[in-house]
């Protein structure tokens, strides 16, 4: 396993949605390296872009700071379903340190992915974990938090970005 650099928006690559990540050895090691990365930077969520890996993977431990860990990898995600409801948090991102924003989401998906081992696997995810996925999913998709905000939102975050 190695600490891999995670990318700095505005990197290209952010911007850019995935394509499929397929099994295997290399996909293993990837998912390793992203572990570790994303709890050496001490967060919840890692995506595959945010190391420069143009892929459908991600990894989660949506509870390790709050107990002992649950590593997560998901490949290939998708979400079947949202929650109608939708709740506004902060957030936070890895390749936008320093920079909180409000982002509006659903508290409940039903979600489908891979794992590392080839088994399709389903879940309703609700609450933080949910929150986590949405905001993975949109790394997938070159999608990053200051993309959901409002004109104005976006000005105050980028402005905070250079305090």
């Amino acid at each position: 396993m190695a600490i891999r650099p995670i990318l700095r928006w505005p990197d290209p690559r952010l911007s850019q949605a995935c394509g499929p990540a397929v099994p295997g050895p290399e996909l293993d090691a990837l998912a390793a390296d992203m572990l570790a990365t994303m709890y050496h930077a001490e967060g919840r969520g890692l995506a595959a872009p945010q190391v420069g890996e143009m892929v459908r993977l991600f990894v989660m431990d949506a509870v390790w700071k709050d107990g002992p860990a649950e590593p997560q990898v998901f490949v290939n995600p998708e979400i079947l379903s949202l929650s109608e409801e939708r709740v506004e948090g902060v957030e936070g991102c890895l390749s936008i340190p320093g920079v909180r924003t409000l982002i509006v989401r659903a508290p409940e998906i039903r979600l489908r992915w891979t794992s590392l081992f080839g088994a399709v696997q389903e879940a309703t995810l609700s609450g933080f974990p949910a929150i986590c996925a949405q905001h993975e999913i949109d790394h997938l998709d070159g999608i990053v938090t200051l993309d959901r905000l409002s004109p104005e939102a976006r000005d105050e975050a980028l402005r905070e970005m250079e305090a």
